[in-house]
């Protein structure tokens, strides 16, 4: 019993139910995808419920961008929940309040009918994966139409349910692996570039390096998320020795420290289901079972938001950069290869190590989560801040979005938990002595203060 199994046997209810349907319409009438949308909902039969999922699905897939604008505004419009149903509902249940029935009731009339009818249109044939298309497309259009929103939080809803943890796989990729997932790493890679066959070999063909990726059985052989493990015997502060085409390799036996040093998230539609924590964790424990002398669990991560949020300082002459950072620096960070030269970078390191800690532990969103998306990820997943890197990675994208900067994220197995906890209360980030003498260094007005 497998997926090709069950696929074959979805594909052959689904042509049953086409049969059917073909004798009660004529095929080619050409039925608008929002009025097949209320005949799947107004239905009963499976078998012919699945063929009208799959028109659904083929017919919003034929689409362009402005018919997949106006189903998405009839989604909205049209199957949300009966107002006037849940009023009546929720008067009953004033009268009633003690009766379970009536509060199931309304559980159900509140529900909008576009939820149950991505349940149904899941039944089709790779239905799953035309859904998470569906909301990746549905993601493109939420800045310009923030209405929709409403209709995103039902797909996140779903799909909550449907890649929770305990449908999951996870694998780890090598050499062996097929090829047609081997292209998928390189394509997906977002975070440092695989430029091809042979780079790729070396991230997952060498004994101190290591690759492991989630998988769902309704994606077969599609990945959701993975992350690049590099084995080293102490914790880097840059990218470049790890990436490097000529490096000294050493037995795995021989490391002390795993370093997570790219995750990228491979499915857009999927955006805010959150896999990456459950993966490192795993990888964790699976790394512990086969290297017994691996100590030091760590990342070597981006800083993307550093330069932008600095830039906006900057404009605004902000006391925390304007009392850290004195105009003749600021005018020498504006200069092209000032990395390049002994002197500036001298005169930079302290004050923008400073200000990158102070970034990374103060500066907060409206939600109080720390302002830059790496961060709020790790220390979320009760991790602690513990080295910021000078120049950690001089690459053209390293330069642009974070002055060079990397940091390392520290995963404590005895510390994960407080740390979560700590943060989930009070928005506290987790940071070494290290990371806090160098905030320290710098002009604080914040009220939350980082914990050890």
């Amino acid at each position: 019993m497998n997926t090709s199994f069950f696929g074959e046997l979805l594909s052959s209810i689904t042509e049953q139910g086409r049969a059917l349907l073909d004798a009660r319409r004529n095929r080619n009438s050409g039925i608008p995808v929002v009025e097949l949308c209320e005949q799947l909902l107004s239905g009963r039969g499976e078998a012919s419920g699945v063929a009208i999922a799959q028109d659904v699905l083929t017919t919003y897939a034929g689409l362009g961008s402005e018919a997949r604008q106006a189903f998405f505004m009839a989604l909205l419009d049209r199957f949300g929940p009966d107002l006037d149903l849940v009023r009546q509902a929720a008067a009953e249940l004033q009268e009633t309040p003690d009766d379970p029935a009536v509060l199931r009731h309304l559980h159900a009339v509140s529900e909008p009918r576009r939820q149950e009818l991505i349940r149904r249109l899941n039944l089709a044939p790779g239905g799953t994966r035309a859904l998470v298309d569906m909301r990746a497309d549905l993601l493109d259009i939420l800045a310009d139409h923030p209405e929709l929103r409403e209709v995103d939080q039902d797909f996140e809803h779903l799909f909550s349910s449907w890649f929770n943890r305990g449908f999951l796989v996870m694998r780890r990729i090598d050499w062996s692996t097929p090829a047609s997932i081997l292209e998928k790493i390189i394509k997906y890679e977002a975070v440092h570039e695989i430029s091809g066959w042979d780079d790729l070999r070396r991230r997952i063909g060498l004994e101190d390096r290591r690759l492991y990726a989630f998988f769902h059985p309704a994606l077969v052989d599609d990945l959701l998320i993975f992350v690049e493990v590099a084995l080293t015997r102490d914790i880097p502060g840059a990218i470049a020795p790890i990436l490097a085409e000529e490096r000294a390799e050493i037995r795995a036996e021989e490391a002390a420290t795993a370093v997570f040093y790219s995750i990228s998230n491979c499915q857009k539609g999927l955006r805010g289901i959150s896999f990456g924590n459950f993966l490192i964790k795993q990888v964790v424990e699976e790394l512990r079972r086969e290297l017994p002398g691996l100590k030091t669990f760590v990342t070597l991560s981006p800083v993307p938001g550093f330069a932008r949020w600095l830039s906006r300082q900057l404009k605004a002459e902000t006391d925390v950069v304007s009392n850290a950072l004195a105009p003749e620096l600021s005018d020498e960070l504006q200069q092209t290869d000032w990395f390049l030269d002994p002197d500036v970078c001298k005169r930079l390191e302290p004050a923008l190590s400073g200000l990158c800690a102070h970034y990374l532990t103060r500066e907060k969103d409206r939600k109080g989560r720390p302002l830059d998306p790496v961060a709020r990820f790790h220390i979320g997943n009760g991790a602690r801040l513990e080295r910021v890197n000078w120049l950690g990675d001089i690459s053209p994208n390293g330069l642009a979005q974070a002055h060079g900067f990397m940091v390392n994220y520290l995963y404590e197995l005895r510390y994960i938990e407080r740390n979560h906890e700590a943060y989930a209360e009070t928005g506290a980030v987790a940071s070494s002595s290290q990371v806090q003498k160098l905030i320290k260094a710098v002009p604080q007005n914040k009220s939350l203060q980082p914990v050890s």
